[in-house]
């Protein structure tokens, strides 16, 4: 096509004319028209802001003691005065401690939320976007896992957000996080994934497969979502690694399923089972192995009809991964199989006579029925339940927990000094009731390093530490 300005002829190409005319669009509308600023995170945060609640939990510290108090005094002094004073002289503080929610069934009232944020509470107060108040209870709670589920009643359906997936998170990929920092209600921040799988260890415990964003994590924004750029739930945010800063962690929605479902359900999260145990291997015993990397765990037992045995897991096989991580000492399987719960699928790369082979261990729940002999293995006791005849039998004043029927005189118990006629009250903080709760206390503690249980003889209690 030719065009003649002043006089010259151009040549201008199809192309060209189709170009001009789009940029003469574009400035037609931007002149004329200002730019939508209504963004994809601005719709996600409107549609979930709603479902997102404040969390107060109370609880009050009652202390007996005397006027004299606070000024300074020997505490034997202190002590010993407050037998000389109305018992109703008490000092009361009041704790108050902030934290997020999201509800995740609005027919039911149920919200997900951190354990660590209802941790030691008397009431449990919810506070929705639109300001209505309801007392909260608690419908399960995994430290474990940093996860807890609570349950309101109201007379209408509640708003509740539409869980995601965590499975195909993008490194970089845009995130939105909702919560309730140092008391700012429905606080809205963005970022982008920094990494997955984290590992985090705190004072107590290791966290696995965290998704760190670059966004902090602050104390009131725990238990709060964290939400893809569509407004789907694919993390609940934690503040447990407080000495972090700009970074964030969120546990995965995929990974809490699970333990959602199991809290629902049970109140607690039902603990997979395996059915091996293992130890470490030595240098020597990888060289001579010729084990790749010359790290594992070697498999010293494994348990009849147990879920490892029905996989085909046998004794001297030496595990080197679990899924994508790699296990090198005991502590490593132990710190991988703890947030596993009965149902998931573990795949697991051995070596075997000199190849590798892999097998898949579909886990399941510890039978109860097994819980007396893992007892005796363990604690090298039986018990039974509380009868008038062995509380004749051993004078037993106590009217809740087991009796201890017969004790290995080899074990630990043993040594320490229990008898048979003595009473257990707890194991940890599970309190025992009856048999079957000391069989849920143990297959619940069966992996645990020691126990502490609380023994009654008499009118006395006991607390003594087990190693397992």
């Amino acid at each position: 096509m030719l065009m003649h300005i002043n006089g010259k002829r151009f040549h201008l190409s199809f192309s060209l004319l189709v170009y001009l005319s789009l940029i003469l669009i574009f400035c037609h509308e931007s002149f004329g028209h200002e730019l939508s600023r209504e963004t994809a995170v601005v719709k996600a945060v409107r549609n979930v802001s709603p479902a997102v609640v404040n969390i107060s939990s109370a609880y009050e510290v009652r202390k007996r003691s005397s006027p004299f108090s606070g000024f300074g005094l020997n505490p034997f002094f202190e002590e010993f005065f407050q037998d000389f004073f109305d018992p109703r002289f008490e000092r009361r503080r009041q704790y108050t401690s902030l934290g997020s929610g999201v509800i995740i069934d609005g027919e039911k009232g149920l919200i997900l939320t951190n354990s660590h944020v209802i941790q030691k509470t008397g009431t449990i107060k919810v506070v929705l976007e639109d300001e209505r108040e309801f007392e909260a209870r608690i419908v399960g709670a995994d430290p474990d896992s940093d996860l807890a589920v609570l349950k309101i009643d109201s007379d209408t359906s509640l708003p509740a957000i539409k869980m995601g997936n965590s499975d195909d998170l993008m490194i970089g990929e845009t995130v939105i996080t909702i919560g309730n920092p140092f008391g700012f209600s429905h606080t809205v921040t963005t970022g982008v994934i920094s990494a997955l799988n984290r590992s985090i260890r705190t004072d107590d415990r290791e966290f696995h497969d965290f998704i760190q964003i670059d966004a902090s994590i602050n104390p009131g924004n725990s238990g709060g979502p964290l939400l893809n750029i569509n407004g789907d739930l694919i993390g609940i945010n934690t503040a447990i690694y407080a000495k972090a800063q700009g970074i964030g962690f969120a546990i995965p929605i995929s990974k809490a399923r699970k333990i959602i479902s199991d809290l629902i359900q049970y109140g607690e999260v039902i603990q997979a089972w395996i059915g091996i145990t293992v130890q470490d291997i030595d240098e020597t015993l990888a060289q001579y192995l010729k084990v790749p990397g010359k790290k594992g765990v070697i498999i010293k037992a494994v348990e009849p009809e147990s879920p490892a045995r029905k996989a085909g897991l046998e004794e001297g096989d030496i595990i080197l991964s679990f899924g994508d991580k790699k296990i090198q000492d005991v502590a490593d399987y132990v710190s991988v199989t703890k947030g596993l719960v009965a149902g998931d699928t573990l795949k697991a790369k051995i070596w075997r006579n000199g190849k590798k082979q892999a097998l898949a261990v579909k886990t399941r729940v510890f039978p109860l029925e097994l819980a007396d002999e893992l007892a005796y293995k363990l604690l090298g006791i039986k018990v039974a339940d509380l009868t008038a005849n062995n509380q004749r039998k051993y004078s037993i004043i106590a009217n809740k927990g087991v009796v201890i029927s017969e004790i290995n005189k080899k074990s630990q118990l043993a040594r320490i000094g229990a008898l048979p006629g003595d009473v257990i009250r707890q194991i940890d903080d599970y309190t025992i009731k009856n048999s079957e709760d000391f069989k849920k206390a143990i297959v619940k503690n069966r992996r645990k390093n020691s126990v502490v249980l609380l023994l009654q003889r008499g009118e006395q209690g006991y607390y003594i530490t087990i190693t397992l």
